[in-house]
């Protein structure tokens, strides 16, 4: 499926507020940098309110994201390509140590399902941190849709994903 800019649709430009970041497309996350393109009246009205409660972006965080754009296409792709291979390896990762995990879509993070392992979410979370040094988030904290689930970063290196595997495996064996 072809992506369509809603704004590029007739008359949808006066009605349309585009947001964007660098966190997932040029992989700078953690440097909370954004942009929002919208007609003249509706930045006007945002600005009110930005200048009141943020203060501006650090000049180190606008200069990273403009050599992020300056880098352009081959730059992101590069990253998209580390970043699926990172995501492959940790959703199959846990999916064969038999926690169920799907495909995350436009995010950093697999939210596999622990139910299999009979502790609670938080329990795992503290345990696995405790005995195996691997730190995971229970889904509980997002909702009650995220009990019985973790969420697992994959915004880090390769090779710790590899180790952080092997932990998770240990610590399932021991429950067993």
């Amino acid at each position: 499926m072809d992506h369509t800019c809603v704004a590029s649709l007739p008359g949808m430009w006066e009605r349309t507020v585009l947001l964007g970041g660098f966190s997932k497309s040029h992989a700078m996350t953690g440097w909370r940098i954004g942009y929002t393109a919208a007609p003249p009246a509706i930045l006007a009205a945002m600005r009110k309110v930005h200048q009141y409660i943020i203060m501006s972006a650090p000049t180190t965080g606008q200069e990273a994201a403009i050599e992020a754009l300056k880098s352009g296409e081959p730059f992101v792709e590069s990253m998209r390509q580390e970043y699926d291979r990172r995501r492959r390896l940790i959703v199959d990762g846990f999916n064969r140590l038999g926690l169920k995990c799907f495909e995350p879509r436009g995010a950093f993070y697999a939210f596999p399902s622990i139910e299999s392992t009979g502790l609670s979410d938080e329990e795992f979370c503290d345990r696995l941190l405790m005995e195996e040094k691997v730190a995971v988030v229970p889904g509980s904290a997002f909702g009650m849709s995220g009990t019985g689930h973790v969420r697992a970063s994959y915004a880090t290196a390769y090779e710790r994903i590899e180790e952080a595997l092997v932990r998770i495996e240990r610590f399932l064996n021991k429950l067993k």
